[in-house]
């Protein structure tokens, strides 16, 4: 990567060697090197009653945005787009036949000769890590000309800045789709461990004490007891780094409902993650929102990390879906979680699957070592260069 560090900054000198010229993102579009815009009205009505293969992207705070496929399409060229009500992050599109809805913005480059479009989607995405929209300040077309700042090298110096951006991400994709499959590994022999276990079936509640967090807000202090919820177990493990506290006291006359130990299993019982496991891992005192539950396990059944694998699994998310089918509000309801069926063999064999689950777990979301240690590697050093190779001395006229 140093060969092509030192070519950039050969060229700089070369061809810019009193800085680089910068200009708002509105004054591009007034010199007419590009144009701002926003996407239309498209339902999901729309989409239902004219299916085809093109996509729709609307807004988004992750993915990609695809909102579903339609037999129409807005553009077929390259272009920018962004995510309004998402936080305003940037996506780079190539040329092909998809839609933007209205709750995203394009930006479409004129000028070619001025302004490579992917090294200024690079420079946007670098430059929007710094900037915070939000329900008050959304990212539209008006609010963002004035926000963004743009350096302008010369093309070769622009082409040779996504070379060395798309050497990163092609590998990073590359990185992604090995990890994804091992994950895909993992997830089918948890399925084919559990399931053919054993045929012996137990009720949940038969297993393990259920609970559930706090119903009400309570008042958070500058420090003290650690206070959870959903979003502190949205990954495997249980994140504590995240958390609002509540004082001793506040703690102490909380019901001990919403106080899970070491060793309880937590779920998530609302959104998207519904239903999402984690072991508390820390003897430290915590209290929980009621966004969350927890399982207390009867050590003589069951082992807790074989259920935690148990509710990750099709079997547990079958009852799930039965469940909460056709409900306006979904939670998980401890009345028919009580009723879920466990597969359940004996503890000696529950150790064995534990031990199998637990390497492949590691292997697929240990950050320390493997792929996802390579994966945070490469991701690292294409900030540091994306840093790096978009930060200019500007041009003093």
């Amino acid at each position: 990567m140093n060969v092509h560090q030192d070519k950039i900054e050969k060229l700089i000198s070369e061809l810019c060697p009193n800085g680089v010229k910068f200009k708002i993102l509105g004054e591009l579009e007034d010199d007419r090197v590009i144009k701002l815009g926003r996407g239309n009205v498209i339902s999901k009505n729309d989409i239902s009653n004219t299916p085809g293969d093109f996509p729709v992207y609307s807004s988004s705070a992750n993915g990609e945005g695809e909102f579903g496929r339609y037999d129409k399409f807005m553009f077929d060229d390259e272009r920018i787009t962004w995510s309004i009500d998402g936080g305003g992050r940037f996506f780079y599109r190539s040329p092909h036949k998809y839609s933007v809805t209205n709750v995203s913005g394009w930006l479409k480059v004129n000028d070619n000769n001025v302004i490579n479009t992917r090294y200024l989607y690079f420079v946007l995405s670098n430059a929007w890590l710094t900037k915070v929209f939000d329900y008050t300040k959304k990212a539209h077309p008006s609010v963002i000309r004035d926000e963004y700042k743009i350096p302008l090298p010369s093309l070769a110096i622009q082409q040779e800045i996504v070379k060395i951006l798309d050497s990163f991400t092609e590998l990073e994709a590359e990185l992604e789709a090995e990890l994804e499959a091992r994950k895909k590994q993992y997830e089918y022999y948890r399925e084919k461990l559990i399931l053919n276990s054993t045929n012996n079936i137990e009720k949940l509640e038969n297993i393990a004490d259920i609970y559930l967090g706090l119903t009400y807000t309570p008042k958070y202090v500058d420090s003290g007891i650690k206070f959870i919820s959903a979003q502190n177990t949205s990954s495997d493990i249980l994140d504590l780094n995240n958390v609002k506290f509540i004082s001793e006291d506040e703690y102490n006359k909380s019901t001990s409902n919403a106080k899970p130990k070491r060793g309880d299993i937590l779920f998530t019982r609302v959104g998207s993650n519904l239903g999402h496991p984690v072991i508390v891992d820390t003897d430290e005192s915590l209290c929980i929102f009621v966004s969350l539950g927890y399982l207390r396990i009867n050590k003589n059944k069951a082992n807790n990390s074989y259920i935690k694998h148990w509710m990750n699994t099709d079997l547990f998310w079958e009852q799930i879906r039965k469940n909460v089918h056709g409900s306006a509000k979904v939670n998980l309801n401890t009345g028919w979680l009580r009723k879920f069926d466990v597969v359940l063999p004996s503890l000696e064999y529950q150790e064995k699957i534990v031990s199998i689950l637990n390497k492949f777990e590691l292997l697929v979301n240990d950050i320390s070592i493997g792929l996802p240690a390579e994966l945070k590697a490469r991701r690292s050093q294409y900030e540091y260069y994306r840093n790096k190779l978009l930060t200019f001395k500007e041009y003093a006229e």
